[in-house]
């Protein structure tokens, strides 16, 4: 299982058909892996060799893993008292390393039944990915691009929106592409025809993009080259809507094919989004799209979000949709440097 979305365990993630890890990236070299690992043990200490307890008698020991270790347990005793002592295991080892999880021992002393004690550790699934997201943002801010990360659910429309987008903006911004899928470089391929530089992540079987992945993306583009950066990310309307890439605006799109409820099916993708296209209005007389139930369930859930409605393929609202997002970018220029 996927330790972030429980998504299920994901395929080796590539960049541009190459394996992720031999994708250098200014912003990830010498990092960590990039995932927040929930287990941890509550008593921290260097280990790597096998040991084992058994402390109740004729019982399978509970755990058996590599380190020396101290740890404090409580006992009681006849007497009815009741103290707490260390002890201590030191076999030789090879290497150290640091980690805390909860674990449970249970420790039977004569007659005494059994004390057993369990400590209960709970730590963000998400704070590795947020330590990378802010990062790239840091890292985006200071060379003033502005970024977008836009997510949907499939067949959108995303890849011709921004097809369209980036023809309309070729005068006057410089745009660059990440592409998330779990396969194929269909749509890179369609992007890069607009001239633009195109990174292409595959991410077999995982249903969203991380700000580690964007992080060795980005590796492969002239960021500096760059005015706007739109990151496409894998098409699903659940995943990516809890993982912060580093972007300055999220993206959401709702095409006319889909019908009017999805902002209330799936109400994080909509909540969080900066703004909100509705897209591939020129097929909403042949869909018997519901314009105002559609706009009411985007503003119940989302009611701060900038709304557009857009047609790549007649036009409509493109301009304004443009217009936006060059207004967007010129604030960016006027952030002060980090």
């Amino acid at each position: 299982m996927c330790q972030e979305c429980g998504c299920g365990l994901p395929a080796p993630t590539r960049i541009d058909g190459k394996p992720a890890d031999d994708v250098h990236s200014p912003l990830v070299d010498g990092e960590s892996d990039g995932h927040a690992h929930p287990h941890r043990h509550e008593h921290e200490h260097p280990h790597s060799h096998p040991h084992e307890h058994t402390h109740l008698e004729g019982t399978e020991p509970w755990h058996s893993h590599s380190h020396p270790h101290i740890h404090t347990h409580e006992h009681m005793h006849d007497t009815g008292h009741e103290h707490d002592h260390e002890h201590e295991h030191e076999p030789p080892h090879d290497h150290a390393h640091e980690h805390t999880h909860a674990h449970t021992h249970e420790h039977s002393h004569g007659e005494d039944p059994p004390v057993r004690r369990e400590v209960a550790v709970h730590e963000s699934l998400f704070a590795a990915n947020d330590r990378f997201a802010e990062r790239n943002r840091g890292f985006f801010r200071a060379l003033e691009i502005l970024v977008l990360n836009v997510v949907s659910s499939p067949g959108s429309g995303k890849t011709t929106l921004f097809t369209e987008t980036i023809a309309q903006l070729r005068a006057t911004t410089r745009v660059g592409v990440v592409v998330g899928d779990l396969e194929t470089d269909n749509d890179a391929r369609r992007l890069r025809a607009t001239g633009a530089p195109v990174v292409q992540i595959t991410t077999g079987t995982l249903c969203h993009l991380d700000a580690q992945m964007v992080a060795r993306a980005v590796g492969s583009l002239d960021l500096r080259a760059l005015d706007l950066l739109v990151i496409e990310n894998v098409g699903n309307l659940v995943c990516p809507a809890s993982f912060d890439l580093g972007e300055n605006l999220r993206l959401a799109l709702l095409s006319v094919t889909e019908g009017e409820d999805k902002p209330l099916k799936y109400p994080p993708l909509f909540r969080t989004a900066d703004v909100i296209l509705v897209t591939k209005t020129d097929l909403a007389p042949h869909v018997d799209f519901n314009r105002e139930l559609a706009l009411a369930n985007i503003r119940r859930v989302s009611p701060k979000a900038r709304l557009f409605e857009v047609s790549a393929k007649t036009g409509e609202g493109m301009e304004a949709w443009c217009n936006y997002l060059k207004e967007a970018r010129a604030r960016i220029q006027r952030l002060p440097t980090p």
